[in-house]
């Protein structure tokens, strides 16, 4: 095997001094990361990470219109039918 793009003798003399040799074959932790790099599939960090942004999006959304209400906490039927329109 010869070496490229090196003028014309010197690859011969660079192939005889080092070996070219993936790195993940000699090197067993590297050998690791590249299956963990290679076998990674996020998906499923996306669908949870998705999940508990709709979740805050709603908190978020529901703090808001409570603090456009005038509710009067004081009234236990005001306080019925928010729980009522909770539950639907």
């Amino acid at each position: 095997s010869s070496v490229t793009g090196f003028p014309l003798g010197c690859g011969s003399l660079i192939s005889s001094h080092f070996s070219f040799v993936p790195a993940a074959s000699t090197n067993p932790k590297a050998a690791l990361k590249s299956k963990i790099v290679a076998e990674f599939r996020p998906q499923s960090l996306i669908d949870e990470l998705l999940l508990y942004k709709r979740s805050e999006d709603q908190i978020e959304l529901k703090e808001k219109q409570l603090s456009t209400m005038r509710v009067d906490v004081c009234s236990t039927e005001t306080l019925k039918c928010l729980k009522g329109k909770a539950l639907r």
